[in-house]
């Protein structure tokens, strides 16, 4: 168990790394702490930081830095997050108002790059899970075109493969029914009532709609894209971009972006802004990295994930309200865009 002297200590270390970005001796911490502690008892308190995880000394200085694990500790129960200034909290509200939903997407992850002079991403809304007409359009044999369009005018095509051959009276028979019963509703909505209706319906035409909301389903879970804005502002962030290893791995992150998928899908499923430390959680892939996300909604309902990419020395108490305000206007924009169509 930590005591509040270690915890202040710890504090004023990490706070004054992250502030210049130099190892932090025991004379720096006597000054800048605020206690009234001796040379020799501060020594002894980074040695037991230093000891439980929390602090390291590079083997070229006799300073400490933050762990992964320290700085877990410090934005979990040290941070104390300042309101956002008005004038950057103004700058990121005249950038992302109502517009077409690419354009207000890409305009929030400039946004968070902009305010925050780091890498902005944003997990693009998934294409709308709710469809106003289907059709089915025969191939061939045993393959059937799905045609969905949503509310909003998308179209969207997805091959069905059947066990048998429809006619084309069958096929206009299973889309009226569609259209007649559930349009209007997302295709999980129509999953869930199928399965009660399904057993007065004829048994072909039954497995055909039961493979229309199958695709239907999947149609949405894989429309998530990521929007990447300033990445190369990392190149000028020592901490990731001080080696070619480093810079490969950089590159390599931004190139293939599964793993940015991943913890943006992660986040999406919390509420508020999460902190994702590298070294400490496995979804980070670099661990000189911090990801500082927050999901957003559309009419209350979350359907993406942004945030700021950066190193792990970053003053999180400035860019975690960038993130949360940032979050909270691009909800509104693609909400009030929603509520105009």
């Amino acid at each position: 168990m930590m005591d509040e002297r270690s915890k202040s200590l710890l504090k004023t270390l990490i706070e004054h790394y992250i502030a210049d970005g130099q190892p932090v001796g025991s004379r720096a911490l006597s000054r800048f702490s605020g206690l009234d502690l001796s040379a020799a008892t501060i020594r002894n308190v980074m040695a037991d930081l230093e000891e439980m995880g929390f602090i390291s000394s590079p083997h070229t200085s006799a300073g400490r830095i933050p762990t992964p694990k320290g700085y877990r500790l410090f934005v979990d129960t040290m941070l104390s997050v300042k309101p956002i200034e008005q004038l950057i909290a103004n700058e990121a509200q005249d950038a992302i108002h109502a517009d077409a939903p690419q354009r207000v997407v890409t305009a929030a992850a400039q946004v968070l790059s902009n305010l925050s002079s780091f890498a902005g991403v944003v997990l693009t809304p998934r294409r709308s899970e709710l469809f106003r007409q289907v059709e089915f359009l025969r191939l061939s044999e045993k393959r059937i075109l799905l045609i969905l369009v949503t509310p909003d005018g998308d179209v969207q095509n997805r091959i069905i493969l059947t066990d048998r051959d429809y006619k084309p009276s069958e096929l206009v028979e299973a889309a009226n029914y569609l259209n007649a019963q559930f349009a209007g509703l997302s295709f999980y909505a129509v999953q869930e009532r199928l399965r009660q209706e399904l057993r007065g319906l004829k048994a072909d035409i039954a497995t055909l709609m039961e493979a229309a909301v199958k695709a239907g389903t999947e149609t949405s879970n894989s429309d998530a894209g990521v929007v990447i804005s300033g990445e190369r502002r990392l190149l000028s962030v020592g901490d990731l971009s001080s080696d070619m290893d480093k810079l490969k791995r950089l590159f390599g992150i931004f190139e293939e972006r599964t793993s940015l998928l991943q913890l943006l899908d992660v986040s999406s499923r919390a509420d508020g802004v999460q902190i994702f430390i590298g070294g400490e959680s496995e979804l980070v892939p670099m661990e000189d990295m911090a990801v500082i996300t927050a999901p957003y909604n559309v009419d209350g309902k979350i359907v993406g994930t942004l945030g700021v990419i950066g190193p792990t020395r970053m003053a999180y108490e400035r860019v975690i309200p960038i993130v949360d305000v940032t979050a909270k206007l691009l909800s509104s924009a693609l909400s009030s865009d929603i509520s105009k169509k």
